[in-house]
């Protein structure tokens, strides 16, 4: 596998995982209450704990995107 390849790879991994999240943070921050609802049908939590539950995934999902998908990238573009 070139580095071309590799480039494209991460370009499109990078391309497709931030539109999910921001998709994610989109449908978070238009319409909480029905997601919450959704959510609480089958897992039910306590508000507090459900707003902490989602801010530590968006967090965390963040830290995966930029460290496993940006900087791959970005250094294949330096040394491409």
């Amino acid at each position: 596998m070139n580095i071309e390849a590799l480039t494209r790879f991460f370009m499109w991994c990078t391309i497709i995982n931030g539109s999910l999240f921001i998709v994610w943070v989109a449908l978070y921050a238009l319409a909480p209450n029905l997601i919450y609802r959704m959510q609480t049908a089958i897992f039910p939590l306590p508000r507090e704990t459900y707003n902490a539950v989602i801010y530590s995934a968006l967090a965390f999902f963040k830290l995966v995107f930029i460290f496993f998908n940006i900087v791959p990238y970005v250094a294949l573009l330096i040394i491409g």
